[in-house]
């Protein structure tokens, strides 16, 4: 192949320019992201059942759903929250690559199946089924900037306006209204109905039937006599528009002409459908959505679309609103893809820097600098082909395939370079010759680092997705630099190199001085190198002191999944005291806000009230704190920095329990860093017995000094008021069960009636007593309800209040109640060693309480497991590949025992450094499994050349570890500060560049310098080892007679 380009040099030009041309229009459309889409997909179904307990919620409506839900093809796990605003949601989520669409079809088809056994008021509200991450990708404020508009005026305006626009916008999974759209609310007075005998029953069903469509058809519609000549539509207005129509609502007319209309007995108002949330936005009153990404959008994209979506809708804003976009997590991945792309061109700089150092000409240097963005374009072509996106995954791939990239080119360069040095050939004559020589090589090393990157592709669950993205960009890149380094390469050397009179090699000045200094040093080199390989029995004790070093080093490295990012936003949780309003709540939210605003690395806070990730409930509140740009904040401010001087003063608040926290660093694992941990009932021993065992679990916990910021993830038990009603006596006044449910449900809950049309939406009424009527216990005993005379009867005559303790919320995980619990790893213990603790403490527990793990902790488990059987496999792949390229059992494991030299360097950088043993370690370390055996054929193709002309087995290997020498040190130096840029990196994602670039230079560095030395070691060992066996194959096939040298040597 290479000899057809050498003749035809623009055929080769042609081929890279398409290839250039492909990657060139393939760029714009590739999408940009942080991570490849990692997390698995999941599904919320929610619901609501105003005015029920979590208790009856949880049995009556949530246990239903999630039975049905076990037989949904591809369900991975399911968490099931049931609170006292009477919301129900469930969190499915699927195995990685499950079409989430038909899962949605399946989870609706089951729910179908038991919605006839649901409760009438859950049955008319419907249950939905969203798609959607966990975590937000955005949050939308609109604020009054003149004070003319309130809360409900912007929650009305955002939902009528706003909502249903971005909604529909590709790639918003979920946008949920934290504020509420108006209704018309009716207020009862109870006195007055007990004064004019009505009940609240009586109240529903006049609003029903006086407020209701009629359809009443046409006057002289067909078929109708010869003479009609006319027709018409009747139209009756049925339905009232506004509070005076609902306030003249007759409830019973007098047989002496008066009546009683709903303005005598209740207060009617256009207010807020419900007044569970409310939010804020830098202390000022605002309404605000959060928007989920779906499970295939992408975050940069959908949130461009979303901001450009406001910029037009913000045209026909009412006068004195505005919206702002406080939180968005989008710049965050822009910022670190733009810093990898820096990252990527210091690299090529570096790698040019040092091939110019090295050939000391111009037109050399600019051969293989051709190459990288031929090969890098090809890579974007095929990445866009196979649906991949421009994440920090794939990026870091290119990054380090620059310096393999630049090695096959250097390879050919180099070679080119010393035969027409030392035999005066012209350049094309000298690009053939070299061509034969190392086309082997070429192909050799080609196959042995993709066949190192290939197992990684084929792994499951979502590590899988991750190495995937790495690896098939690795892959795509190899290949695409052996092809030019076949074609491009040498067609350019023949070409545009200048033949090299004798002597070219002494210099003057720098390149001559660098040049003696080198080949000094290569001297020196090979006298060391000729006493090693003379002494290979010793190197081989010395070298399994090595490899047992590093086995019990690795072996103690703590294990991550990924390391934890600034990336730019905090993530604030606020639980007040079980039973506080949402007044006080508002007041701890209020001290909160004054704390971050004192922070001068703190842009924008947006805080609301009634939600977070622990439960929603008046007591429950959750804040998203913008910091700003990196750029600006200067040194001692990263984002844990403010999280923990936030943390000291919060903890200083008395009236809720706040922690500050770094959001986790893969979208849609969870939503806050850490582990996640599900402590279960699994023997029905009961709510108080597990939460009794979770109290013991944390207590254990807090005395452990591997574990911190542990936390139960969810509201405390909270006060509970328990109605207990005489059904004897009940009967005995006359009273039907059926009207104390109602009574109490329209009086303390509230009942949503029906629908009545305003300013061209459909929007709700509700009836509930006014607010001074359900204060205190006593108001619930006073509420009258109507027995089967007509009477009046008290509830306090057949019912008695007792006060108790109870949870405010049920949360299921896989259909067994839980209890959440999360926490960290202390300073310097990783998430592997947490995991470990957490179990051992668990298992001390009662029997009857079970644990699961879920989110980033489920995956790591499941990771860490798959990663040894990873690395022998890749390990096999190579040995395999090599044996049948050289026809040879014992060549291969001469290049395969110089794996392990390269490890040790990472995991040595890695332990200098204080890092874990993470899927970027991981990474890293198959590259250096592909580099290091990559510097080992260099040497191992020369020497078995050498050693079949008929030199003796030492000299084989010191010749050719000689004659290679420059340009293993020239490509590994190249490789080596290609990645320094990425190990010294800092600014958004530099966590994730400082964990791959870390272990890929620590290895790099060990790899060359013990692989020099070692290489032609093994080589005679190896061969003398397997000779005495098995002689002389290797001439047999040569048709050659064997050297006596053979046996002059032996180890």
């Amino acid at each position: 192949m290479a000899q057809l380009f050498i003749r035809r040099p623009i055929l080769a030009w042609v081929f890279a320019l398409f290839i250039s041309i492909a990657g060139i229009i393939a760029i714009p459309f590739l999408p940009i992201a942080q991570y490849p889409k990692v997390a698995p997909p999941q599904l919320t179904i929610s619901t609501s059942y105003p005015g029920a307990s979590p208790q009856e919620i949880y049995q009556g409506v949530t246990r239903l759903i999630e039975d049905e839900l076990n037989g949904v093809e591809g369900l991975m796990y399911f968490e099931s929250t049931s609170d006292t605003a009477g919301q129900v949601s469930i969190n499915a989520t699927f195995q990685a690559g499950t079409n989430i669409n038909q899962a949605s079809v399946d989870v609706q088809n089951a729910i179908r199946r038991v919605e006839a056994r649901l409760p009438s008021a859950v049955a008319s509200q419907g249950v939905t089924v969203e798609e959607a991450s966990s975590g937000f990708l955005m949050f939308i404020t609109l604020t009054s900037t003149d004070g003319t508009m309130d809360e409900v005026a912007l929650g009305d305006y955002l939902n009528r306006n706003v909502l249903g626009e971005l909604r529909r916008i590709d790639g918003v999974g979920r946008a949920q209204l934290f504020s509420a759209q108006r209704a018309m609310r009716v207020w009862i007075d109870a006195d007055k109905l007990v004064g004019l005998n009505l009940t609240a029953a009586d109240i529903n069903s006049a609003i029903t039937a006086q407020n209701a469509q009629v359809a009443a058809g046409q006057i002289g519609a067909a078929p109708n006599p010869v003479s009609q000549d006319l027709t018409a539509t009747v139209l009756v207005k049925g339905q009232l528009t506004d509070t005076k129509e609902f306030g003249n609502i007759v409830l019973r007319a007098n047989p002496d002409g008066s009546s009683v209309r709903l303005k005598d007995v209740a207060r009617i108002e256009l207010g807020a459908e419900t007044y569970n949330f409310s939010s804020r936005l830098n202390g000022q009153p605002s309404a605000a959505v959060g928007i989920q990404l779906s499970s295939t959008g992408n975050a940069v994209a959908t949130s461009k679309a979303v901001t450009a979506k406001l910029e037009e809708l913000s045209r026909f804003f009412p006068s004195g609103v505005a919206y702002s976009v406080p939180y968005d997590t989008s710049p965050f991945v822009s910022a670190s893809i733009e810093k990898v792309m820096h990252t990527l061109v210091e690299a090529i700089i570096l790698v040019f820097v040092v091939m110019f150092v090295f050939l000391q000409n111009f037109r050399y240097t600019v051969i293989p600098t051709l190459v990288v963005p031929v090969a890098l374009l090809g890579t974007c072509a095929i990445m866009y082909a196979t649906g991949f996106s421009i994440n920090v995954l794939t990026m870091f791939a290119m990054v380090l395939a620059i310096g393999i990239l630049v090695d096959d080119a250097i390879v050919v360069v180099e070679n080119v370079e010393r035969i027409m040095a030392e035999e005066g050939l012209s350049p094309k004559a000298a690009t053939q010759k070299a061509m034969r020589q190392i086309t082997g090589a070429i192909l050799g090393i080609t196959l042995v680092l993709s066949c190192v990157f290939i197992p990684m592709a084929f792994f499951p669950g979502s590590t899988g997705i991750i190495y995937r993205q790495f690896s098939l960009t690795m892959v795509v890149s190899i290949l695409f630099s052996a092809f030019l380094a076949l074609s491009l390469t040498p067609a350019l050397c023949a070409t545009f190199l200048k033949p090299i009179p004798k002597g070219h090699h002494e210099k003057r000045g720098i390149g001559g001085w660098f040049n003696r200094k080198f080949d000094s040093l290569t001297n020196g080199y090979t006298k060391t190198a000729t006493g090693t390989a003379k002494r290979a029995g010793r190197m081989m004790v010395i070298y399994l002191a090595l490899v047992a070093g590093l086995g019990y080093l690795f072996i103690n490295l703590p294990s991550a999944f990924v390391p934890d990012e600034d990336q730019g936003f905090l993530i604030v949780d606020i639980q007040g005291p079980p039973e506080a309003s949402a007044n006080r709540t508002l007041a701890s939210i209020k001290q909160i806000e004054t704390i971050f605003k004192a922070d001068p690395a703190v842009k924008d806070i947006v805080a609301i009230q009634g939600f977070s990730f622990s439960g929603n409930g008046a007591n429950a509140a959750l804040a998203f704190v913008t910091l700003k740009d990196w750029s600006e904040r200067g040194a001692g401010n990263s984002a844990q920095d403010i999280a923990n001087r936030a943390n000291m003063k919060l903890f200083g608040l008395k009236d809720a329990t706040t922690f500050a926290l770094s959001p986790p660093p893969i979208e849609g694992f969870g939503t806050s860093g850490g582990f996640s941990f599900r402590l279960q009932d699994r023997n029905g021993i009961g709510q108080a017995a597990l939460s009794a065992a979770a109290a013991e679990l944390m207590q254990k916990a807090s005395q452990s000094p591997i574990l911190t910021g542990m936390r139960i993830e969810g509201l405390p038990d909270a006060a509970q008021v328990l109605l207990v009603i005489d059904r004897e006596k009940a009967n005995t006044f006359g009273v039907t069960f059926a009207d104390i449910n109602n009574t109490i449900t329209a009086n303390l809950g509230s009942s949503y009636i029906n629908d009545f049309p305003n300013a061209g939406r459909m929007q709700r009424v509700i009836v509930q007593a006014q607010d001074r009527d359900r204060l205190q216990v006593e108001d619930l005993l006073k509420l009258n309800v109507r027995n089967s005379s007509g009477g009046m009867v008290p509830l306090s005559s057949f019912a008695i209040a007792q006060w108790q303790k109870g949870s405010p919320q049920v949360v299921g995980y896989n259909g067994y109640p839980t209890i959440r619990i999360s926490g960290a790893p202390a300073p310097g213990n990783s998430t592997g060693a947490a995991i470990t603790e957490m179990e051992r403490i668990a298992s001390e527990l009662p029997a009857g309480v079970g644990y699961e793990w879920t989110g980033q902790a489920l995956e790591e488990i499941k990771s860490g497991s798959q990663a040894p059987f990873l690395f022998g496999l890749s390990i096999l792949f190579v040995f395999l590949l090599l044996a049948g390229l050289y026809e040879s059992w014992s060549i291969p494991l001469a290049v395969m025992l110089v794996v392990p030299l390269g490890i040790i360097g990472s995991v040595l950088a890695v332990m200098v450094r204080d890092m874990p043993n993470d899927i970027y370690f991981k990474v890293g370390l198959i590259a250096i499994i592909g580099l290091s055996a990559k510097n080992a054929i260099l040497i191992v193709e020369f020497a078995k050349d050498y050693y079949a002309e008929g030199k003796s087995l030492l000299d084989s290997a010191v010749q050719a570890a000689r004659v290679r020498f420059r340009p293993i040190i020239m490509t590994s130096l190249a490789f080596t500060l290609g990645v320094v840029p990425l190990a010294i990196a800092t600014g958004p994602s530099a966590a994730s560049q400082n964990a791959i670039g870390t272990g890929v230079l620590g290895g790099m560095i060990s790899a060359t310098i013990l692989a020099v030395f070692f290489v032609p070691a093994f080589f005679v060992f190896v061969l003398t080892l397997m000779r005495t066996k098995r002689p002389v194959t290797e001439h047999e096939e040569k048709q050659e007679p064997p050297p006596e040298a053979t046996q002059t040597h032996s180890s």
